[in-house]
């Protein structure tokens, strides 16, 4: 914590940046890795998530996590 008292950030603040920078990104990332390693019933639905997840980081790893893992291919 000493080396980021020139910041003047406290304890508030770096939760902040946690919530509003790390987790998102985090989000985001497990979204699309998981959209790249998955096959869906349609090419274009893997590309359509994609572009959603990238062009709409939170709201779009959200509703793919909700919406859209139902159209993966289940393997066996």
């Amino acid at each position: 914590m000493k080396s980021l008292l020139f910041l003047n950030l406290g304890t508030p603040e770096l939760v902040l940046i946690l919530f509003l920078g790390v987790l998102p990104l985090t989000l985001m990332v497990i979204a699309f890795v998981d959209i790249v390693r998955s096959s869906f019933k349609d090419s274009a639905t893997k590309v359509v998530w994609a572009l959603i997840v990238l062009l709409m980081p939170v709201l779009g790893a959200l509703l793919y996590f909700v919406i859209g893992r139902t159209g993966k291919i289940q393997r066996a």
